[in-house]
């Protein structure tokens, strides 16, 4: 037990004196979720706008207003011709029209009826989507509020509700996604080159002949990035709860026993690469391009697994990252217990008992 404890100090001692690992290591995993949990977003916030306002009345002025007051919208321009409205789509200056036709407020008061044009740049649809839902909801919300809850004839009232995320906000569904992406690459790169770079410095020799068993030496090789890990999960958590304002509406504990959970399947997934490579690049190249893609693309965050051709969907049980996306989207946003994720629980124990396994085995056929 002497000698394991050895090994593990000597873990230490490596890497705290190499300043770029402690860099990549602590500072990355700030730097990403900071990053990553701002810059991946599918809302789309102060986006330029034009009106034409035709009719110059109250009630016009009044939804113009709302129009404004919303984060969604600036009012770049207060058009007065039709013209004037392609001119602004062609010079690229504003992405969505609202155009108010003549006599607005006494349509409403006689008809109980008003027009409201909103012409958007389908040059990005999905920005020209997004754009019309909010400008329709929040006229849905301005009608609702002048007609005092009278009921319109033939009125059909659709009401809507968002579970877990009534704001709709962008960073509930990327700041798991983005945990997952950051702790799989920083802990996986890290122990992938913990084994090669003994090959390469020629200090291999010393592990091989030394008393110690594989599995220990395997373990103690993990152990020193396990402890470094625990910082960047509570580092993680704490920017993603008070600098990204997505709340952990389930249970703390479990959220960061499931973390470490993947924390040390990512760390034994970097110790297999580590044993089957024969270089720090290559060790890299793998940690990095073989995990970096399949997460972004496979996990489910960016886009859905659902969408995806058979053969993708299987392959996608295969990342761990996926099961751990559900994991915290399920603890964290909805707000479940372990009841609800015991199934992605034990895919992960079994990833990690696999990846052990595979690991003492290849590195025992590198001791022959």
């Amino acid at each position: 037990m002497k000698q394991f404890w050895s090994f593990i100090k000597k873990e230490f001692y490596h890497i705290f004196r190499d300043h770029r690992t402690m860099l990549i290591l602590l500072g990355m995993p700030v730097v990403q979720i900071i990053i990553f949990g701002f810059a991946l977003t599918n809302e789309v916030k102060n986006s330029r706008i034009a009106v034409l306002d035709r009719s110059n009345d109250a009630a016009s002025a009044s939804l113009i207003a709302e129009l404004e007051a919303s984060r969604y919208f600036e009012i770049q321009k207060h058009l007065y011709s039709y013209q004037e409205v392609e001119e602004e789509f062609k010079k690229g200056n504003i992405k969505m029209a609202v155009i108010l036709p003549q006599n607005f407020e006494a349509d409403l008061k006689h008809l109980n009826k008003a027009q409201v044009q909103v012409i958007a740049d389908a040059s990005d649809p999905n920005v020209a989507n997004t754009l019309t839902n909010y400008a329709s909801a929040i006229i849905l919300d301005y009608q609702d509020r002048i007609t005092d809850g009278r009921q319109l004839p033939y009125k059909i009232n659709t009401e809507m509700r968002m579970l877990y995320n009534p704001q709709m906000k962008g960073a509930y569904s990327f700041v798991p996604g983005v945990m997952a992406l950051v702790l799989m690459l920083v802990c996986t790169m890290m122990t992938a080159i913990t084994i090669v770079r003994e090959k390469e410095m020629g200090t291999m020799e010393v592990l091989l002949v030394s008393p110690v068993q594989p599995l220990k030496i395997v373990i103690a090789k993990a152990v020193p990035y396990f402890f470094l890990s625990l910082v960047n999960i509570a580092s993680i958590l704490l920017l993603s709860v008070f600098v990204l304002e997505v709340p952990i509406n389930g249970s703390l504990p479990l959220l960061v026993l499931e973390s470490i959970l993947f924390t040390v399947t990512s760390l034994v997934l970097g110790l297999l690469i580590s044993s089957v490579t024969e270089s720090q690049q290559t060790a890299m190249f793998i940690s990095l391009t073989g995990m970096f893609m399949p997460t972004i693309m496979l996990s489910g965050f960016m886009f859905p697994i659902e969408n995806m051709p058979r053969l993708l969907q299987l392959i996608s049980n295969i990342i761990p990252a996926k099961w751990y996306y559900i994991i915290v989207r399920s603890v964290m946003i909805k707000g479940v217990g372990l009841e609800a994720v015991w199934k992605e629980t034990l895919v992960l124990v079994g990833m990690l008992v696999f990846l052990l396994f595979m690991s003492i085995r290849k590195f025992k056929i590198r001791l022959v």
